[in-house]
Parts: structure tokens; sequence; C-alpha cells
């Protein structure tokens, strides 16, 4: 590579702490506020603006008594580079931090990670008496890029970008109410559930036109709710006497045995949607990571 080109290269990396001065100044409005969060003098601020305001041949800011408003070019300079300099951050936290060659970070689906997942650990531990895995909730796919994790639980169709997956189970959703609400709406037909109250999972919104589509009740179209973040919410709102709920059985075999909850109906419901295991494509998978992965697939397959 010739001098021009590794010039032109260096060029095109402005230094990072002038990157994070402007980045911090545009949330702020103000060198002095941000001096602060960084640390920094107002005066350094100052320099480290002037320098990227060079280095760019951009007017960066303009001033307006105390405060600094960001100009137009600012604005899309920051929306392009904000994202990449987050995921500096992320990977150089990573880094910095101390190798843990028994411990797995796994993100969960909230309900499924408390009822299936969690209970069945002991097992695993017997397994792999060394391996500790640290468990996090999240609802919603993630950047493995920007994210801590070595794997997930998602449910859905096998789509989440730039993972592998692993297939777990599909799921029967039934519906379920309190025995109490059950004595005071009698039920005798699927169809007698029109108009009742319906609890719904706020990310299923179409589980009860599905519902009633399979028991072959013409529906006006979904319920106006209530509706719930998560299955737990969801059951015990229905063994709270609120509604009747659609909830996975697996989810619910508990308060099925106890009788906190009944299903008034056979009806299974059932889609192409599955839980798997997800893991980073690009990145390569670890002993630990294997392990996991064949031990969560045997449990998978008793369940």
């Amino acid at each position: 590579m010739t001098d021009h080109h590794q010039e032109a290269r260096r060029k095109e990396l402005p230094p990072l702490p002038a990157l994070a001065s402007f980045l911090a100044a545009i949330e702020t409005s103000n060198f002095s506020q941000t001096g602060q969060r960084l640390a920094l003098t107002q005066s350094a601020v100052s320099r480290q603006i002037a320098l990227l305001e060079d280095w760019l041949q951009v007017k960066l800011f303009e001033r307006k008594g105390r405060r600094v408003v960001p100009t137009a070019a600012a604005l899309a300079y920051a929306e392009a580079i904000g994202p990449a300099v987050d995921r500096i951050r992320s990977a150089t936290r990573r880094a910095l931090q101390p190798p843990q060659d028994a411990a797995l970070s796994i993100a969960t689906l909230p309900s499924f990670g408390m009822r299936w997942l969690a209970p069945r650990l002991p097992d695993l531990s017997a397994h792999y008496p060394d391996m500790l895995v640290n468990l996090a909730a999240r609802s919603s796919p993630f950047d493995f890029a920007d994210e801590g994790f070595d794997a997930a639980i998602h449910f859905g169709l096998p789509d989440w970008p730039g993972a592998e997956h692993a297939l777990l189970f599909r799921e029967d959703v039934v519906a379920v109410c309190s025995p109490a609400w059950l004595a005071a709406h009698p039920l005798e037909q699927p169809a007698d559930l029109v108009g009742k109250t319906l609890l719904s999972l706020d990310s299923r919104r179409d589980s009860w036109s599905r519902w009633f589509a399979a028991a072959g009740v013409p529906a006006k179209g979904p319920p106006a709710g209530p509706f719930y973040e998560h299955f737990l919410m969801l059951s015990h709102a229905a063994a709270a006497g609120l509604g009747v709920a659609l909830v996975p059985r697996f989810l619910i075999v508990p308060e099925l045995e106890s009788g906190a909850l009944v299903a008034p109906f056979d009806l299974v419901l059932t889609a192409e949607e599955a839980y798997y295991l997800v893991w980073p494509i690009d990145r390569p998978v670890s002993r630990m990571l294997d392990q996991f992965r064949a031990w969560l697939l045997h449990a998978a397959e008793g369940s």
C-alpha cells in the first residue's frame, strides 16, 4: 500500500476522543455539560470539536448564547456514526472483562425462562457441574454484535438475522380461565366465547382470531383487549378471574394440575412458529455452548 493510500485511509477515521466529544455535544447542546459528562474542561471539548471540524472541513455547531446548535451536516453525521461508536464501546467492554471459561450468557423469553428453562437448570448442573449459566430476559430479537450474549431463546420462524437456529419444540396453545369465571359464564361450545372478555398477549393480537377460525366460529375481528406483555402476566390474570386467555400449555402445567386454571375446550391451537436456540453465525461455537446446546436439545425432546 502506498503512502498516499495509507494517508487517505487515516483521514477516513477521525480520532475517537473527538468523535466522543462530538456525540456527547449533540445530546447536550452545551460544551460545558459535555465536559462534565466526559470529565473534560469546556475548552478541551471545544478543541476536540474544532479538531473534528477541521478534519471533516464542515461546520458542526452554531453558537446561540450558551447553547450550541448542531448543523444539519452534524446531525446527519451523528446519525451515521453513533451506532458504530456504540458498537466499539460494547466490544471494548467485552474485551476488558476477564474471561469466564465456565460462564454462558443466555438471553431468554421471560416466561420461557421462568417456567421451562430455569426449573431444568439443576439437571444441567448435574451434567456439567462447573458450567455457570447467566440468564437475562429479552422479548425481541437483537444484534448479537451489540450485546454480550452467547445465545438466545427465540420464538417465531427461523429468521433471526445473522444467527444459526436449533429447533427446540412447537407449542400447543389452549384457552384457559379460572373455575370461578367458568361457573359464572357457562360455556358449551367455542361460539359461546364471542362477546366475552378475551385476554391476549400483546405480541400475538391475532391469536383469538386464529383460535375462532380453527373452531369454525365466525369472528368480527381481534378482541379489544386487555393485553399483557408476558404469558405469566396473562395466565395470572386468567387465574384471577379476569377472563379467558390463550396460553401455551407447557407454561401453565402447575396451574392446570392444581385447578387454578381450567381448559373449557379441547381445541388446541398450533402454528408454524416454534422455540429455537439461536447463536451468532459469525462466532465460533465454544465447547461450553456446544455442551449447553446438546443438553438443551435433549431436554426439549422430553418436554
